[in-house]
């Protein structure tokens, strides 16, 4: 196979195959973020064509993001199942699909089925539990750097496709931007057909920072994969780390993409900005985002991660209840784009080592789906909620206002978490 001939051609360099796996999943989370933000520049033009309001489409984009976060525990156990390699090729394919029938939707129900169930289910198996069950299969050494390039691709995804997306249907209407997203998910397909490996005793290589081929766990039964989320969630629903993690992750959710990546164009719009101009604000934020995350990742092996995630909710608090006094002019939007792009996903690395050092290595992917389907339940909130309030109170203000006064209260939380160190009793369970 292509995997096992460059694996052995990297190893003679001392190079560890482990960063062609991390180099296949930034590709596949960088382009199912893009599809996850393509309807942020589609919603005005939806409006348009077909009459429905923004509190309709919205609810679709909420279906979509709950139905991101509940698949998180389950892509975890699927990937353990099946394999990482074949879970991601039918996600992929399963969002193609979404958006393939989106072209000739004509009523509501299609766009919530469609754009709601199909793309949130797809979506949903390359979570950012994607990046945890990589980071912790592939790596002891550098896992934290690796969570933060692999999240820094799922939120800069989300943002720097969105200018040239808002051009595609600026230019030659939405259905265009649908094209665009169907071409980036079949180059991710084959390059994870040809690069993407389980884990590294497939390549016979130990993870990267020990010395031993650790075999791959024996696998059970497909119902007992699909009751390890289950069983897990019970477990460790009894302790206070799991609950913390939960309700910071569904803040960050209600303050990033179920906020700012669905709405802040068409919030740009009732402030006179364009469309592209509004996504080119965004694209900011993601590149700020790349290197924020990233930096958190390497932060989150250094420092305890409970003040780190005090700084990071704190900071974005600030910068949301900032933005409605920016008079959303060139200066005051660079501004927040800039200290807002820092922040973006910053919380993901050391929510990730805070769950992996509490619950262990091999539970890492199935807890943080669980933490993360907190993430989708607030972005969900924030999708429909604030829509909700454009259209019932003609202004999404309030909502920037309720998001960032639930960072602070996060950034309170994440400091009672206990001290970094005190292992869980629960015990470790079948994949």
């Amino acid at each position: 196979m292509v995997s096992t001939a460059l694996a052995s051609t990297l190893a003679r360099r001392n190079i560890h195959y482990g960063w062609v796996v991390v180099a296949a999943t930034f590709l596949t989370m960088l382009v199912t973020a893009g599809a996850m933000g393509a309807p942020g520049v589609l919603i005005k033009p939806l409006q348009d064509e077909f009459g429905w309001e923004t509190s309709q489409i919205s609810s679709a984009l909420a279906i979509r993001l709950v139905l991101f976060g509940l698949m998180g525990p389950f892509a975890a156990a699927f990937m353990n199942y099946f394999g990482v390699r074949k879970v991601i090729v039918f996600a992929l394919a399963l969002v193609g699909a979404g958006f393939i029938g989106s072209l000739f939707m004509t009523k509501l129900w299609h766009l919530l089925a469609l754009w709601g169930v199909v793309v949130g289910f797809g979506t949903g198996l390359t979570a950012m539990v994607l990046a945890a069950t990589v980071s912790t299969r592939w790596f002891v050494k550098h896992r934290g750097l690796v969570v933060g390039m692999l999240s820094a691709s799922s939120a800069t995804g989300q943002l720097v496709f969105l200018p040239l997306m808002a051009e595609l249907t600026e230019r030659y209407g939405w259905r265009a931007t649908v094209f665009f997203v169907c071409a980036m998910i079949m180059v991710a397909a084959l390059l994870v057909l040809l690069l993407m490996r389980d884990r590294p005793s497939d390549v016979s290589l130990p993870l990267l920072g020990e010395t031993h081929v650790a075999p791959a766990p024996a696998r059970g039964t497909l119902s007992a994969a699909l009751a390890t989320p289950i069983t897990v969630l019970k477990e460790i629903s009894t302790t206070s780390t799991f609950w913390i993690l939960f309700a910071t992750f569904f803040i960050c959710g209600l303050s990033t993409n179920g906020l700012i990546q669905t709405h802040f164009v068409t919030l740009c719009g009732d402030f006179g900005i364009a469309p592209v101009a509004a996504a080119s604000v965004l694209a900011v934020m993601g590149i700020f985002d790349f290197f924020g995350t990233i930096g958190s990742g390497w932060l989150s092996d250094r420092f305890d991660n409970r003040w780190l995630l005090f700084w990071y909710y704190g900071l974005r608090g600030l910068s949301l209840l900032y933005l409605p006094f920016s008079d959303f002019s060139f200066y005051g939007l660079s501004f927040f784009a800039i200290f807002y792009g820092l922040d973006w996903i910053a919380t993901v690395p050391p929510t990730v080592k805070i769950a992996a050092d509490r619950f262990g290595r091999e539970k890492a992917g199935l807890v943080f789906g669980w933490v993360f389907a907190g993430h989708q339940l607030g972005a969900a909130t924030a999708a429909y909620g604030a829509g909700l309030s454009r259209t019932e109170l003609s202004t999404y203000l309030p909502a920037f206002f309720v998001a960032g006064a639930f960072c602070l209260l996060a950034s309170v939380l994440a400091i009672t978490l206990k001290k970094s160190g005190l292992t869980n009793p629960v015990p470790a369970a079948a994949h």
